[in-house]
């Protein structure tokens, strides 16, 4: 596939999962602090969206893993090699950051596109954060 074509897959993409956030009000951070705040005003809408991408996502798999390779790359990339400390120290991060916040990565960019101050104000620290943790990274290789 062509770097065009992987451009436009790409994009296409994007678009579909921006309009979905925006759709499905996952880009209010509101909504999703709604649901991660259990007790009196919980919001149970973010449960109906997982449940929705899980039903559309698992079949989507397996045909995936039937063909033994994706539709538009030369194979599944990157690989996981199982469950360490690097990861679940990153999970933990992301979720607190996601519980105080009510953004990740995703909602986060669609919000400042939509020019959200609080999405523009969480983009450039994101980008620190990541930007700390690959130097974090290279020194401890």
């Amino acid at each position: 596939m062509t770097d065009t074509h992987s451009f436009a897959v790409t994009g296409v993409s994007g678009l579909l999962f921006g309009a979905g956030l925006v759709i499905s009000g996952m880009a209010d951070p509101a909504r999703v602090l709604g649901f991660l705040r259990l007790g009196p005003g919980w919001d149970p809408a973010l449960a109906f969206v997982m449940g929705g991408a899980l039903a559309v996502t698992l079949p989507g798999y397996a045909l995936l893993h039937r063909r033994g390779q994706p539709l538009f790359a030369p194979g599944f990339s990157p690989r996981v090699a199982g469950i360490d400390a690097r990861l679940l120290a990153g999970a933990a991060i992301f979720g607190l950051g996601w519980g105080l916040q009510g953004y990740c990565p995703g909602p986060a960019v669609v919000a400042a596109g939509l020019g959200q101050w609080p999405a523009l104000l969480f983009l450039p620290a994101m980008f620190v954060g990541a930007w700390l943790s690959d130097l974090v990274s290279s020194r401890g290789a």
